[in-house]
């Protein structure tokens, strides 16, 4: 009997993927989180009278914070798995690497 047993892939439900929706409504509440940050930052630096160092401080946090959230709003999941490339079937012969462009 343990030649008749094959490797199979097993799937679990918790390797798949978040939903598209999920994970756009994850990268719009952080991004708005992020940008409330900005504004309370951009509000401290110029309402508040405070010392110099921190305004420079609190400036620097409302010019940068937006650059941030655009870079991680437009990120798409981190736990996506990488894409996975079919190889030939053992009987398809595979074009070799030195002619595979087009009009050469």
């Amino acid at each position: 009997m343990k030649g008749l047993r094959r490797n199979r892939d097993v799937h679990r439900v918790t390797d798949a993927r978040p939903s598209l929706s999920a994970d756009i409504n994850r990268r719009e509440r952080i991004y708005l989180i992020q940008m409330g940050i900005r504004t309370i930052c951009l509000i401290l630096a110029v309402v508040v009278p405070l010392p110099w160092p921190y305004r420079l401080l609190f400036i620097a946090g409302a010019i940068f914070l937006p650059y941030i959230a655009v870079i991680g709003a437009n990120e798409r999941g981190k736990d996506a798995p990488p894409p996975t490339f079919s190889t030939p079937a053992p009987d398809q012969h595979e074009i070799p690497h030195h002619r595979r462009e087009i009009g050469s």
